[in-house]
């Protein structure tokens, strides 16, 4: 009997309360609370205050830009008026305005064709940087893995390693007969003396990128049996990445740097050639042109790898 009432008693405490509780219990309420309970409104949460935005003023924008173009301008202003004081005291030295004046008949027409030896500044540009790309990507292409290898194994390391020391302070204008004997043509001779120049930062920079790898990281990767191959992508490139950018930075602007010499020796259409053309027409402003146009264009090339390397900045560890 008593286990009848328990059970009985539990299976009451898991229906709920019945109708005749709830009744009971609501007798036992106040008329008041009853009515409070029912007027009183729920309190809604205020909400939280966000961030406070400083935004920069006009003045501010304004200083800003005027810090970071007015040095620049000032500079340049600096070496226009030393060119201008240079020109007035020496009668076959054009000035800054003829120079000027130059630059817009040349750059009217930049790509016409009379011949062989008689063309447009932009067709000897673009003759320059197809020499420079040629020999320049040969050079990525046998640079770079050869800088893997050395890095990679000491045995190799100690056998090249007295070769470069050897080779790398070599000028690169001292391979030009080289390749002209080689070749027998001035176009792929030029394109071998960019090779030879620009190989050796890539080489060197690849190199020591692999032999500053953490060797646990090697370490993990021999508990984990993989082959060199995956050592290679998985591990290696994107540690050695900054370094080999690095490297191809230095590389094209020795390869830009050298293309001008060489091409001047070896005549042809480019831009070197250009140069000493309009050194023996004995146009002056025409070289001082040409002498922005290749800063111009080895900024633009330094610019172009700069970017290249911010986007794959993963690779740093």
């Amino acid at each position: 009997m008593e286990i009848k009432m328990t059970t009985a008693t539990l299976a009451r405490g898991l229906e709920g309360p019945s109708a005749a509780e709830m009744d009971c219990g609501s007798r036992n309420v106040t008329p008041a609370a009853r009515d409070g309970a029912a007027t009183e409104a729920p309190v809604a949460a205020s909400p939280a205050p966000g961030p406070v935005v400083n935004r920069p003023s006009v003045g501010e924008y304004f200083g800003n830009f005027m810090r970071a173009v007015l040095p620049p301008l000032i500079g340049l202003a600096l070496v226009v008026g030393l060119w201008a004081l240079v020109a007035m005291k020496s009668s076959d030295f054009p000035g800054p305005s003829k120079t000027l004046d130059a630059a817009v008949v040349l750059f009217s027409d930049p790509f016409y064709s009379n011949g062989p030896n008689d063309q447009g500044i932009g067709w000897n540009i673009l003759s320059s940087l197809k020499r420079v790309a040629v020999g320049f990507g040969v050079a990525a292409l046998v640079g770079i893995p050869l800088g893997f290898i050395i890095g990679r194994f000491a045995f190799m390391n100690s056998m090249l390693a007295p070769i470069i020391s050897l080779l790398r302070p070599v000028s690169p204008l001292a391979w030009l007969p080289i390749g002209l004997m080689v070749f027998k043509a001035a176009d792929p001779a030029s394109t071998w003396t960019i090779f030879i120049c620009s190989i050796w930062p890539m080489i060197l920079n690849t190199a020591q990128g692999v032999q500053r790898v953490p060797q646990d990281y090697l370490n993990v990767a021999r508990v984990l049996n993989l082959s060199e191959f995956r050592i290679i992508t998985k591990i290696l490139f994107p540690s050695v990445l900054p370094y080999m950018l690095t490297g191809i930075r230095l590389s094209i602007g020795t390869a830009w740097l050298v293309i001008v010499a060489a091409e001047m020796l070896t005549g042809g259409v480019g831009i070197g050639f250009w140069v000493w053309d309009e050194w023996n027409n004995l146009k002056v402003e025409h070289i001082l042109i040409a002498i922005f146009v290749i800063g111009i264009v080895g900024l633009l090339l330094e610019y172009l790898l700069l970017l290249i390397a911010r986007r794959f900045s993963y690779g740093v560890n």
